[in-house]
């Protein structure tokens, strides 16, 4: 199994974070078990998200294509000068 990219871990934590947070406010449980399963849940949800977050293939980067310059060729540009208006 391939480690998971940075992307993947930011996700699934923030996922986590947030999660957890929304499902306590929601639910208003004071109980430890309320707050164990929904700590679970959390966990659960954080890890599918970095799973289902798709990483990148090792053949999928297009080859970097050189830019052409489109500036004026030399001659041209030898021949001006600043100084003579």
């Amino acid at each position: 199994m391939p480690r998971p990219t940075p992307a993947q871990i930011t996700y699934g934590s923030a996922t986590i974070v947030f999660s957890t947070l929304a499902m306590l406010l929601l639910s208003q449980t004071r109980s430890g078990i309320g707050i164990a399963v929904i700590a679970v849940a959390a966990l659960a949800l954080g890890l599918f998200v970095a799973v289902a977050f798709p990483a990148p293939r090792a053949g999928s980067r297009r080859p970097r294509v050189p830019r052409q310059h489109t500036s004026l060729p030399t001659e041209s540009r030898l021949s001006e000068h600043s100084l003579h208006g």
